[in-house]
């Protein structure tokens, strides 16, 4: 396909309205991923549980042997299952989709020959795209006009460093070559410099596309999901055991196969939590709506649980704990003394710098008294974060046969071992003829080094200001040309502490989250920022060190550790790693182009609405304000939905299992089964009706000042503590239905439905609670739901619908036996509860006076 309309002369020009919507139908949106399956099929593959189909086809053998009633019972309970958890998580998705929407991806496009922002899938071929530093690049382009324009296109090429990419004259989409160094491709991003691009390919057209495949590959699994694997399969264990003891037990005592078998599947469905994955769904969801009240955007429904369980935080310091609001205070000479020269100098190299410009170029170039327009700029070597500088190659206008002058800024390390001259001059103007530089001895280089060191120490930011006189020969400015330079001076920045800094830290380590500092910076101008908030440093450890340590070294330091300073992207992501490898949930805000890989890396990426497109897209949440205290309260969410997840995850493992355990012991001395398949069902049903509200439940205040995460092991003990009681009652209502009330089978099927699922529902107000279940106070949807739910099974059997489930009136005795049930069983739970959690936190105080390695 080539592209319409599309004049090369006016191609720049980009595309009207009309022609963008009539290309938009005929190439589709600009999206790699692919369209959402319409509802039928997404509801059909709801389908494909194992359950499910076990269930549907024992309903269908039931029907072919004449027990019509209860296929179709059993059929519609599944139906309204099935249906009930896809409307929830539909809806729970449509909510995520729609917070996605806030920080889509937008691209800057000329679109009636004026510059529009649009979202990138929008984007069609023939568009004019407006790009410059921190950029993504949402489609394959060709580039009509560049202005030291360099991009990474690591993610195609696995090139580590930026390549420049030139103009090239508009071509049609037949005759556009891929291999041009006028061509650049989706997935890149713009490191320094601006551009025009008449967008060529879009969506699965682009080069990006056609290896669409292989990098649409699921992710890496959470914690969150790693620990959704290992209960499904310790209840899948559970779940095998008991139908296999229920099948043998009652094919030796050779009752119907069929029955046998429904009785069995109906089991393994009443210990299976199936409503887990709506109520973790709707629960993330409602998280993620609170957390957007909180000015947190959540990109990843699970990344809330990853925050609420993360227990470091590491994020760079300017911007998060400094106000980054950074102004030039002092521009000093090799001897300390104030130099105008170095100021202009500095302020050439920013002015003339096509990049991303820094805090730190704002601040120089709000001195606007210094005049640039004597001079015009040749070429550039633009920032990257291996070399830590940037050049910029400038001439003056009035003597273009002069020679021509390198301006070189950047980290006070990477420019100075690059110097071998240095000048003091505090009065003088910009570098002219007569100017002597002395050779940089060691005696000069310790003198400059104590200077920079002394700055540090008072809080300073340093930048190294050098330069080189060049031929007028040089045209384009090569990283080589970086060499034998004059040293001038440093320029000293100051970024004062957050106000806001100081309280949240203190709200982050109350709530057991270590927060560890990255930073570019040196570790003097990072100690006193740490001084100026009141934490103690208790460990640092330097790029160069990092540098010089294998893996394994370095995870027996990062521990201890809470200051990385002078560090890259790379050593930045080694740090994240090593955490992870200690065990750590590991959370990392940043907002540049550079903390991208960290942002994949940690278990949470967080970004900021003023973050880089490439950052905002590496990132799972998104902080609408720069600030901890936003954080602190986006991990409290966190906590509060992993919490609620948690409560149905403890009642499935211990009443629901109490039941069923006591479902397959009870065939071991019944003539009958003690519940019919239908019934299993039905109170299967009803449980999980009653349990609908409890993402919307509150959460104690002690679930909340610690970081929470998966642990099989607390689960499998809970349910080994719990889950006997609840048999035991279970024994015990049988005696009373069997001995005290003469029950036969209808009856006894009867009095066990409404005790079993008033024990389930009930319950739940003791275990939702580790404190007194009358001062934590559940919401009040979840008290009317499990009350209504407890009303209904009593009343069921007073109804004409008795017949079809199998049930008869129950004797007004019956109800006095169970009130009293009720309230010794909910007794006995909140005695056991609270033995429970005092043993775990003396287990957990005695493992920590070992150390953390004891965890």
């Amino acid at each position: 396909m080539t592209l319409d309309n599309v004049e090369p002369p006016a191609a720049s020009a980009g595309l009207t309205s009309a022609q963008a919507a009539q290309r938009l139908a005929q190439f589709g949106t600009n999206q790699l991923k692919p369209r959402r399956q319409n509802l039928l099929l997404q509801l059909l593959a709801r389908f494909r549980n194992p359950l499910v189909l076990v269930l549907l086809a024992a309903s269908s053998i039931s029907a072919a042997t004449g027990d019509a009633t209860s296929a179709a019972v059993i059929v519609v309970m599944v139906l309204l299952s099935v249906v009930l958890d896809f409307v929830q998580e539909h809806r729970a998705g449509q909510a995520a989709q729609k917070l996605a929407l806030q920080v889509a991806l937008k691209v800057q496009v000329l679109r009636d020959g004026q510059p529009q922002e649009l979202p990138a899938a929008d984007l069609v071929p023939g568009d004019v795209l407006l790009l410059s530093a921190g950029d993504l690049i949402a489609a394959d382009a060709q580039v009509l006009e560049a202005k030291d324009f360099f991009v990474n296109q690591a993610l195609l090429t696995g090139e580590p460093y930026p390549v420049e990419r030139h103009a090239g004259p508009p071509v049609e989409d037949a005759a556009w070559d891929a291999e041009a160094d006028s061509a650049i491709f989706m997935g890149s991003s713009v490191v320094s410099g601006s551009a025009r691009a008449l967008v060529m390919r879009t969506a699965k057209r682009t080069a990006i596309g056609q290896i669409a495949t292989s990098l649409e590959k699921p992710p890496p699994p959470t914690a969150f999901e790693i620990g959704t694997r290992q209960f499904g399969l310790l209840i899948m264990r559970l779940t095998l055991l008991l139908v296999l003891f229920t099948l043998l037990v009652n094919v030796a005592f050779h009752r119907p196969l069929l029955e046998s078998f429904l009785f069995a599947v109906a089991l393994a469905v009443g210990l299976t939590p199936e409503l887990l994955p709506m109520v973790v769904s709707v629960t993330l969801a409602r998280g993620a709506m609170r957390m957007a009240e909180a000015k947190v955007i959540v990109k990843r429904l699970t990344a809330i649980q990853d925050m609420g369980a993360m227990d470091v935080l590491c994020t760079d310091k300017t911007g998060t704990l400094t106000e980054a609001r950074i102004r030039l205070e002092r521009h000093v000479d090799a001897q300390g003394a104030d130099s105008d020269r170095v100021l202009e100098l500095a302020y050439l190299n920013s002015y003339f710098e096509s990049g991303l410009k820094s805090p730190m170029d704002d601040a120089i170039l709000a001195h606007q008294h210094i005049d640039v327009s004597g001079w015009t700029k040749i070429d550039e070597v633009p920032f990257d974060f291996e070399r830590r500088r940037v050049s910029v190659l400038v001439e003056r206008r009035d003597d273009p046969g002069s020679d021509r002058l390198l301006v070189v800024k950047g980290a006070p390390e990477d420019v100075l071992r690059l110097c071998t001259h240095y000048e003091v001059d505090s009065f003088s103007r910009l570098p002219g003829v007569g100017q002597q530089p002395k050779t940089f001895d060691d005696a000069a280089r310790a003198r400059v080094q104590a200077l920079f060191d002394r700055l540090g120490a008072e809080g300073f930011r340093v930048l190294a200001v050098a330069y080189k006189r060049e031929p007028e020969t040089l045209v384009d400015a090569v990283v080589d040309d970086e060499s034998e330079l004059v040293f001038a001076g440093f320029a000293a920045f100051l970024d004062p502490p957050k106000a806001s800094a100081k309280p949240a830290l203190q709200a982050l380590a109350a709530a057991g989250v270590a927060v560890k500092i990255i930073t570019g910076d040196n570790e003097q101008v990072a100690r006193h920022v740490f001084a100026e908030l009141g934490i103690e440093v208790t460990g640092v450890l330097t790029g160069a060190e990092i540098g010089a340590m294998n893996d394994d070294a370095l995870r027996a330091r990062v521990e201890d550790v809470n200051l990385f300073a002078r560090a890259n992207p790379q050593q930045k992501n080694r740090v994240l790693l090593a955490l992870k490898a200690r065990g750590h949930v590991v959370g990392y805000l940043g907002d540049g182009i550079n903390d991208a890989p960290s942002l994949h890396t940690a278990d949470v990426g967080i970004s900021v609405d003023s973050a880089v497109d490439v950052a905002k897209q590496a990132a799972a949440m998104i902080l609408l304000e720069n600030d901890l205290n936003v954080l602190h309260a986006g991990i409290r969410e966190g906590r509060r939905t992993f919490g609620n997840v948690l409560k149905y995850i403890m009642m499935a493992t211990s009443s629901n299992f109490g039941n069923m355990f006591s479902m397959a012991a009870a065939t071991l001395f019944l003539p009958f089964l003690p519940m019919l398949p239908l019934q299993i069902l039905l109170n299967n049903f009803l449980y999980d009706l009653s349990e609908l509200p409890l993402p919307l439940d509150h959460v104690d205040e002690e679930d909340l000042v610690s970081p929470r995460r998966w642990d099989m092991g607390f689960i499998r003990n809970f349910m080994m503590s719990i889950g006997p009681i609840s048999s035991v009652f279970d024994f015990l209502t049988f005696w009373l239905l069997l001995k005290v009330l003469n029950a036969d089978e209808r009856l006894f099927h009867t009095g066990w439905f409404v005790e079993s699922l008033a024990t389930q529902v009930l319950v739940i107000f003791v275990i939702r609670t580790r404190g007194s279940p009358f001062q934590s106070r559940p919401h009040p949807a979840l008290l009317l739901t499990s009350l209504a739910i407890v009303g209904l099974a009593m009343v069921l059997p007073f109804t004409p619908l008795a017949t079809v489930l199998g049930f008869e009136p129950l004797p007004p005795a019956f109800f006095g036996l169970l009130a009293g049930l009720m309230v010794v069983y909910l007794t006995l739970v909140e005695v056991i509860k609270r033995w429970f959690y005092r043993r775990l936190s003396g287990h957990r105080a005695r493992a920590a006076s070992v150390g953390p390695l004891a965890h």
